[in-house]
């Protein structure tokens, strides 16, 4: 398999959506204000619902820095609803993520390793912050479960970013 194409540092968010486990669209480019999306695996790793459970602790915090969380995964909506209202995550929550979308992401691919994992190919790790004016601010991209930013220090990170107008790095 060859290294996917990677979604550069200060380009638009692609205009994707999905629909979201309350009923609602997910569609970060059409969202205004400070975003943060969240990929994970699906609901078959636990890895990611101890990460989601971080992201639901920290969401007020996220929320009075005035950015916006959501998560999305190639989960169908069935299993996505089920997880989300086990969990209680109360932040958006996309499911039917494509391959062909996961590609256009600059995402990680994988195929289950057996129907008990999954039925479908999923999507390793993937973070995006959105800044007001659409564009990526951070991109951060895992082909492992294991490799994931640590949220408390990307909540530090973008106050200060914000608070500074730092400008969006890694672009040349």
């Amino acid at each position: 398999m060859t290294d996917p194409a990677r979604i550069p540092a200060g380009s638009a968010f692609p205009a994707l959506e999905w629909s979201q486990t309350d009923g609602g669209m997910l569609a970060p480019a059409g969202t205004e204000g400070w975003r943060l999306l969240v990929v994970y695996r699906g609901a078959h790793c636990p890895l990611c619902r101890k990460y989601l459970k971080t992201l639901e602790s920290l969401q007020p915090a996220f929320a009075d820095a005035g950015i916006a969380v959501a998560a999305l995964s190639a989960d169908p909506g069935e299993r996505a609803i089920k997880e989300a209202g086990e969990e209680g995550w109360t932040f958006p929550v996309g499911y039917d993520l494509t391959p062909d979308q996961m590609r256009t992401l600059g995402l990680y691919v994988s195929s289950p390793r057996s129907p008990e994992e999954t039925d479908r190919d999923f999507a390793e790790p993937g973070l995006f912050v959105i800044n007001p004016q659409g564009a990526i601010q951070i991109v951060d991209v895992s082909n492992a479960p294991f490799a994931r930013p640590d949220l408390e220090g990307l909540l530090h990170g973008l106050k200060f970013l914000i608070a500074k107008d730092y400008p969006i790095r890694g672009t040349a």
